[in-house]
């Protein structure tokens, strides 16, 4: 597929992307910006989460990884489906009591400013570095199939789709969002679906036929049941719930489009109908990574090696989609890929901004500036935001040396868990902590953490760390927050 056919898929699609913007941010405000004037579409916010939830990195990494780590994935699945039970029968009812902007601003009203900033600046701390390994992930392989062979550096590709997601992105806000991003969900399953019937009329195969062989290969083992290993059941399962619970229930990210809904209700049904959506989208990834491995045996397709001769599972997709399935397939993938890397990360640069003008600058309180001092103060943080993304996705290029997903986890396991210890003491404990005692312990939960997820294997016999580490450090901040707590 010529990187000049790419290229005009992507302008095409990022025009009707400017078109939406144009049509959603007129006449914007602060609080269309913000919660976009509380009147969003339940089944549009619904839609929209997806694409937030997807990203490039399941896009691409889970399908690849079905080589390494088989059906496993969908064990943590499963457990996510249980958390959004939970955000949707605990925490959504808390935040529109509180008529909340900023859900940091629960940690205020319970315990204190010191832990709000403390909870607003994990967020910062997780979705710059996911957002950033997302887009990594998505900006590289349209650098080794399209920028690199028109000799553009990777530097100039990373700041070009930062610049893009600025333009529709400034104004509108969360208003501007939801349809966006429902726009970008339904292309990225639409990418899904049509990688499968390339695949299917590549190996002269019907659909079922080929979904057959898919769950019946050799990758389609699902449970695991080795305790000492990372992939068993409840390990995952287990991990699933709470990763649910702190990556959405959590995330400012993804609770302000739930914010932006009419009322309670609505909400509540949103993440219910997106928790069942989300199961069938994933169950169709994995096996959509199983053909793709059935398809690169039948041609001998090799999966390329890094330094460490260890095989790269990202390129296998984008491999065999760009160069071996033909222009059909070669469409379907970058129609994927651009709706999963846009509408995973453009929503992070307004919900950071949202974190960083309410939480740190306490800027809802300010009645004396105008609403034109308010707008302005808010480009500017979105702006710096999207030049800190940008730095920090050249610095992924330098330091990741495993497939996305496990360093989207990884990042997970160690920034939200001190969010979780922190909201759960705020909800479940009626004592008092030390406000000034929870940064330090937000701060040493993670450091305790790797220190036992490093010595695990010889002191517990074997036994490894994965996505279990979550809990682990929720459990610690919790604890750490009792000790500093009085009646």
């Amino acid at each position: 597929m010529s990187p000049a056919l790419i290229i005009s898929c992507i302008a095409v699609y990022f025009g009707i992307l400017l078109l939406i913007a144009w049509l959603t941010s007129r006449n914007a405000t602060n609080d269309s910006y913000f919660l976009g004037n509380r009147a969003s579409p339940w089944l549009v916010v619904a839609i929209g989460m997806l694409g937030d939830s997807l990203s490039g990195v399941t896009f691409i990494s889970v399908p690849g990884k079905v080589g390494v780590g088989h059906f496993s994935y969908l064990q943590l699945v499963l457990g996510y489906f249980i958390g959004y039970i939970i955000i949707t029968q605990i925490l959504l009812p808390v935040y529109y009591r509180m008529n909340l902007t900023s859900i940091y601003t629960f940690l205020r009203e319970r315990m204190g400013p010191y832990s709000e900033r403390t909870g607003s600046a994990f967020f910062i701390l997780s979705r710059l570095f996911g957002a950033a390994a997302r887009l990594f992930l998505a900006i590289g392989v349209l650098q080794f199939f399209v920028f690199g062979p028109m000799n553009v550096p990777f530097e100039v590709s990373v700041f070009v789709v930062i610049g893009l997601m600025l333009v529709y992105t400034y104004k509108g806000g969360i208003k501007t969002l939801v349809w966006t991003d429902m726009f970008q969900s339904l292309f990225l399953v639409l990418g899904v679906i049509l990688s499968i019937f390339a695949i299917a009329s590549a190996m002269d195969l019907g659909v079922g036929e080929l979904f057959s062989q898919a769950w019946s290969s050799d990758n389609a083992e699902t449970f695991f049941w080795d305790w000492r290993e990372k992939n068993f059941f409840f390990k995952e399962f287990l991990g699933g719930i709470f990763i649910a619970v702190a990556m959405t229930g959590l995330d400012q990210n993804m609770m302000q489009k739930n914010l932006s809904c009419r009322s309670l209700p609505e909400a509540q049904k949103n993440i219910r109908v997106f928790s069942v959506i989300m199961v069938i989208v994933n169950v169709f990834f994995l096996s959509l990574g199983a053909m793709l491995y059935l398809y690169a045996d039948k041609i001998g397709f090799v999966i390329p090696v890094n330094e460490n001769n260890v095989p790269v599972t990202d390129h296998l997709f984008p491999g065999l989609a760009l160069e071996h399935l033909g222009t059909f397939a070669g469409i379907a993938f970058i129609l994927g890929l651009t709706a999963s890397t846009f509408s995973s990360a453009d929503s992070v640069l307004t919900t950071l901004t949202t974190s960083f003008y309410v939480d740190f600058l306490g800027k809802d309180k300010d009645t004396a500036s105008s609403e034109e001092k308010k707008k302005r103060t808010r480009t500017l943080i979105h702006i710096a935001f999207a030049i800190l993304l940008g730095l920090v996705i050249l610095c992924f290029k330098l330091i990741n040396k495993q497939a996305i997903i496990d360093t989207v986890l990884l990042i997970a396991a160690y920034t939200y868990g001190p969010m979780l210890g922190m909201f759960a003491f705020g909800l479940f404990v009626k004592r008092k902590v030390l406000d000034v005692a929870v940064p330090v312990i937000c701060l040493l939960s993670p450091v305790l953490c790797y220190l036992l997820s490093t010595w695990s294997v010889e002191i517990f016999s074997g036994y490894k760390f994965g996505n279990e580490m979550l809990i682990v450090n929720g459990m610690i901040t919790f604890l750490g927050m009792l000790l500093c707590s009085r009646k």
